[in-house]
């Protein structure tokens, strides 16, 4: 029995891949994902990581290595957010640096929103962008309270 998979490649077909939607910064709310942004880093802060208890090493894993975690400011023309770098990701978010975020989400940190890319999601450096970045406009600072609605 042949999965979809073998049949699309016994019978030459292929899936046919959607544009990406870029969207802006001011465009982003809470609790969304799956956001395309190109965007320019203006700061980014070493964040430093939190210390884990350790444990007993076996001979079968490998040690842990700490991680490295940045936080970014990153804009462009209509805003700017903090974005939450992570161990590869913070090699290519540096100050001046132009990239292409894909298939990045928001995280909201203490109430506040943080964009952030995850294992499915990538980070691609590009050519210098020509927009200069709002900075007066910092979603990061906005701050947002969870409410919940019970039936009434």
């Amino acid at each position: 029995m042949a999965t979809t998979g073998t049949a699309a490649v016994a019978t030459g077909t292929s899936t046919v891949k959607r544009k990406p939607v870029f969207v802006k910064v001011e465009q982003l709310k809470p609790g969304t994902t799956g956001h395309t942004l190109t965007v320019k880093v203006l700061e980014a802060n070493i964040v430093v990581p939190v210390t884990r208890k350790t444990r007993p090493t076996s001979s079968l894993s490998r040690p842990s290595q700490p991680s490295r975690i940045v936080e970014c400011l990153i804009g462009d023309e209509t805003g700017c957010i903090l974005f939450t770098a992570r161990n590869d990701q913070v090699d290519l978010m540096k100050p001046g640096a132009t990239v292409i975020l894909r298939n990045s989400r928001i995280d909201m940190f203490k109430g506040t929103m943080r964009l952030g890319v995850d294992k499915w999601g990538r980070i691609e450096a590009t050519e210098p962008a020509s927009f200069a970045v709002k900075e007066d406009n910092n979603l990061s600072l906005v701050e947002y309270e969870l409410i919940n609605v019970g039936d009434q």
